[in-house]
């Protein structure tokens, strides 16, 4: 094993990370690097992608990729330009042929006519179209004048007697309604009481509540009620690698994320036990739904065991700290 890899392979073994992981942040083949951590350079694509690799492999792990590539110089095969092969000219044909010259020539002006002749075509079709709308418009007009224009019809003498009997019936059905209304108007208007329903109290929301149980070594172990659904917040200040798995630390990812040096935040929801990962402590900040959890100021690795407390309180007898935050109405 070279020097480098030994390196390599101690800074991912001091952060708990396997090839594994590595392959997941890089994206470069488990094989490569084990041939990396190895010193077996040979089994590398070229002499171009060492340097690459190792680069990358080294931001991962969270070492100065420039220092250690100025370092392990002379470890690092050099790369080697590809040479570049220059395409053999066939020199051009100097004459062609009289026919295709004329043919050409023929095409061009049959192009050219048939470019035209497409043109008259379409301003002809467009000539007779507007004319056949122009009639159509003027004899929708001609229809509309002739029906304004028609006289008003004079009603008989017995369609009067009868519009006057009508109105008669009117002003008697009109008479009732005036005295069905003056009876509505006697009646009591109903109280506010019964109008207006009684106004239902939301109930406030339930308050999420962090107990931590013990430590063992660089892994706290929380108790998190209610337990339900949660929101995992990372804001990190620099470059820091962190992640979150299911249920305990032999759980799968659910979520991991490479900060680079201009930091970020990132939400992450969570609706079980979880094991939080954080490569850099002093990078990074985590809070569960708001409230910040404590994970130290340096330059380590960090992990948390959040457990959920199934049962309807916190757990009598515990005289540890306990941090709360309320927990949002609405789940995102």
């Amino acid at each position: 094993m070279s020097d480098l890899g030994a390196l390599l392979r101690k800074a991912r073994e001091q952060r708990n990370l396997s090839l594994d992981d590595i392959q997941e942040l890089t994206k470069i083949r488990k094989r490569y690097l084990e041939a990396i951590e190895d010193g077996n350079y040979k089994v590398l694509p070229g002499s171009f992608y060492v340097r690459a690799f190792v680069k990358n492999y080294s931001e991962a792990v969270g070492l100065d990729a420039e220092e250690v590539l100025r370092l392990y110089t002379n470890e690092i095969p050099a790369s080697v330009p590809e040479q570049v092969i220059e395409p053999v000219q066939r020199p051009r044909r100097r004459a062609q042929s009289h026919t295709s010259d004329r043919l050409s020539r023929w095409g061009f002006r049959a192009l050219m006519w048939s470019f035209l002749l497409l043109i008259a075509v379409l301003v002809y079709i467009y000539a007779i179209k507007q004319p056949s709308k122009d009639n159509a418009n003027a004899a929708d007009q001609t229809k509309m004048t002739d029906q304004t224009q028609q006289p008003p019809v004079t009603p008989d003498k017995d369609t009067v007697k009868n519009g006057t009997n009508t109105n008669n019936s009117g002003s008697n059905q009109t008479t009732t309604d005036n005295s069905t209304g003056d009876q509505a108007s006697n009646v009591p208007p109903a109280t506010t009481d019964e109008q207006t329903p009684p106004v239902e109290q939301t109930p406030p929301p339930p308050t999420t509540t962090m107990v931590l149980d013990r430590s063992s070594g660089t892994v706290d172990f929380y108790t998190v009620s209610p337990a339900g659904k949660h929101t995992v917040t990372f804001t990190a200040t620099g470059r820091v690698w962190v992640g979150i798995k299911s249920k305990n630390r032999s759980g799968k990812y659910i979520y991991q994320k490479q900060f680079d040096t201009t930091g970020g935040t990132e939400n992450v929801d969570i609706d079980g036990p979880a094991y939080v990962n954080v490569g850099r402590a002093d990078l990074v900040e985590v809070t569960l739904d708001g409230v910040a959890i404590s994970d130290g100021n340096k330059a380590n690795p960090r992990r948390m065991q959040l457990n959920m407390d199934e049962s309807a309180g916190t757990p009598a007898g515990t005289q540890t700290k306990t941090q709360t935050t309320e927990t949002p109405a609405t789940t995102q």
